[in-house]
Parts: C-alpha cells; sequence; structure tokens
C-alpha cells in the first residue's frame, strides 16, 4: 500500500509540473472570442474564412458588448478565458489595470477600421435630419431648462418638443446597454457632442469633470431609450415593425439592412462608406481586438488567425470586410498594425489610455 502511494504521490507531482503550454492545448483546441456587438459581424466572417482555408476548428465567436469582453478577457489566463476580445471602442486604463491584476500581463492591441453610429428609422417614413443637439436634447437624463443655466429632468416627450423642425413623433429610441462599446462611444460622440453646445455645461469639463461627464453621457430612464441588448439585428428587426421608434448601431447593420432601415443625416451628413472614411460623419469611431499573448503558440492557430484578419484581402481597402461594412485603414496605419502583429508588440500601459 505504501508503495502504490508513493507512485501515486509522484504521478500527481510530475502532472502539476506539466508545462502550462500542454495543460492549455490539452484543454482547448479552437480559439475563443468575446466582445463587441459592431464587430462580431466582421470577426465572425474572419473566422469562418480561417476554418475553411486551415482546415482549424473555426474559432467560437460570442457576442458580449466591449465591456463584457473585457470582463472576460481580462479575468485571467489559461484555457479557460478568452484568447482575443473585440471592441468598438479602446481598452480603458481601468480594464488595461484589471488584466495586469489577473496576470493578463501581455496584450497585443489592434486597430483594425472605422465605423459609425447610425440613428436608424424604418425606410417607410420619412428620414430624419438631427444634430447632436437634438439627440442630447432628446435622449440625456437631464437638460438644461429653457433660458437657465439650471438642470432638470428631460420634460422632451416628442421630436419636435426638443426641435420644431422634428417630426411631432414620440421619441422612442433602441440602444444598446452600458456593456457595450457602442453605447460608450454614442454618449461621447453623439450625446455630449450635442452637450457641448452649451457654453456653461463645457466650461464645467475643467472646473468638475466628473460632473461634466455625468450630466453629458447619462442617458434617460423614463421609457424614451429602450435598452435592447447586445444583438443589433434584433433592434433592425424592430424597427422595420415599429415604424416611429429609431435605433442606433453599427454602419455595418445599417449597410446590410438597408432595404428595411435607413440612417438619419448627422448636422447634414449621410452615414456613408466615404463620409465614414473621410470623417465628415460627425459621430464614428475606431474599432478594436485585443490579443492575450500567452495564449499564441499555446491555442492552437491564433497566430494564423492573425494573419488572416490582417491580410489585405481581409482588411484591405478592397478586402471582404469592407464588402461587410467596415471602413478600412489608411495604408500607413494597415502597414504599422499588421507590423505589430507580426512582432506581438505589446502595450506598454502608456499609450494614453
Amino acid at each position: 500500500m505504501k508503495l502504490t502511494l508513493n507512485v501515486a504521490a509522484a504521478a500527481l507531482a510530475a502532472a502539476l509540473v506539466v508545462p502550462a503550454t500542454q495543460t492549455y492545448a490539452a484543454a482547448r483546441d479552437y480559439i475563443s472570442i468575446v466582445g463587441s456587438s459592431t464587430v462580431y459581424p466582421f470577426a465572425t466572417v474572419v473566422a469562418e474564412r480561417f476554418g475553411r482555408s486551415t482546415g482549424n476548428p473555426t474559432p467560437k465567436v460570442e457576442s458580449t458588448g466591449s465591456g463584457g469582453g473585457m470582463k472576460l478577457f481580462c479575468s485571467g489566463v489559461g484555457a479557460g478565458h478568452a484568447d482575443i476580445t473585440n471592441a468598438s471602442r479602446r481598452i480603458k486604463k481601468s480594464e488595461f489595470d484589471k488584466c495586469q491584476a489577473n496576470g493578463v500581463v501581455d496584450i497585443v492591441e489592434v486597430l483594425i477600421g472605422f465605423d459609425g453610429i447610425v440613428l436608424a428609422n424604418s425606410n417607410k417614413v420619412s428620414k430624419m435630419d438631427l444634430t447632436r443637439k437634438d439627440i442630447f436634447l432628446a435622449l440625456a437624463k437631464e437638460v438644461p431648462a429653457k433660458g437657465s443655466n439650471t438642470l432638470i429632468a428631460n420634460p422632451y416627450k416628442t421630436w419636435q418638443d426638443v426641435n420644431p423642425q422634428l417630426a411631432d413623433v414620440k421619441i422612442e429610441v433602441l440602444g444598446p446597454p452600458p456593456t457595450s462599446g457602442t453605447r460608450d462611444a454614442f454618449a461621447e460622440l453623439a450625446l455630449e457632442g450635442g452637450c457641448k453646445k452649451f457654453d456653461w455645461i463645457k466650461a464645467l469639463k475643467k472646473q468638475d469633470k466628473s460632473k461634466y461627464k455625468k450630466i453629458c453621457h447619462t442617458i434617460r430612464e423614463d421609457g424614451a431609450y429602450i435598452e435592447a441588448g447586445e444583438n443589433d439585428n434584433l433592434i433592425v428587426q424592430k424597427l422595420n415593425a415599429n415604424r416611429n421608434a429609431m435605433g442606433v448601431f453599427g454602419f455595418s447593420f445599417l449597410d446590410q439592412n438597408s432595404d428595411i432601415v435607413q440612417g438619419s443625416s448627422i448636422e447634414g451628413v449621410a452615414p456613408t462608406f466615404e463620409t465614414i472614411a473621410d470623417k465628415s460623419y460627425p459621430i464614428s469611431r475606431p474599432l478594436y481586438f485585443y490579443v492575450k499573448k500567452a495564449h499564441v503558440d499555446v491555442i492552437p492557430g491564433i497566430k494564423g488567425f492573425l494573419v488572416e484578419f490582417t491580410s489585405e484581402k481581409a482588411w484591405g481597402s478592397d478586402g471582404y470586410l469592407a464588402e461587410k461594412g467596415m471602413i478600412p485603414l489608411p495604408d500607413e496605419t494597415r502597414a504599422k498594425f499588421a507590423a505589430n502583429v507580426k512582432a506581438l508588440k505589446t502595450m506598454t500601459g502608456e499609450e494614453g489610455l
């Protein structure tokens, strides 16, 4: 019995010192990708092409939202944790620090392209022509009282209440939840863009940044804005059913569903491939994904997936991702990030997060 116990103990000890790479590989043979619902369709098409062309298992891509993806990605290293997270905004300093604290110390950042955020409605009704100030007044939790430098709970019920030139239609906007990068970017680019039109609020940014952000980024909770989850396709379907409603989602979903919905002009500029590319459309943002370097060469296929994603046939100006609605990066920027991917250049935390 003593001999048997010694042999068992020795076997257990040997198992515990098996290299981590073997442990990971034995536990999972496919790439795990989480994150942004906006980047999801782009990552999915790359994953499918990678699987078909290499014979590797097709990567598993989950739409968890940018914030939810970062939480999963930063929770640790090992086969039980995601390899890559997609994001429709840059990683936050707090998220980077969380990664570091959990042992996710080497992160490769990849800027993949641009996207516009649209405020769309059914193409069976009139197209809206909005300003960022209109959007702020329609959707902010608190707005300035007319003719006053004081804030009140948002009293506006219709778009015409906000701006007499707009339709006399109830404000009803379907949009993403707080875990979504689209929600973060919409608050920063659209709501804050309109919020800054009030000089006394704009001045708060230097005086009390926290108060300024609370005013400009907090969306009303009285039913005018309806959280519709991370499924942008579901929002498109609901707009088709409810012609008075508006929806917030990425340009690619507008591009793929132009037979059903139409994008509002913002400050007179319609959301198109060209206006987002030349940055004349006011509500556009960069798209990213982040790679856990510790998993490269451990989880099979990660390097090959990165090569596929950063190939000209995928993210180039005439690549298949552009056909799906992603706005390509300039040639020089693509070359820079392709080189970073090839070298697996990691973030330092000093990138201005």
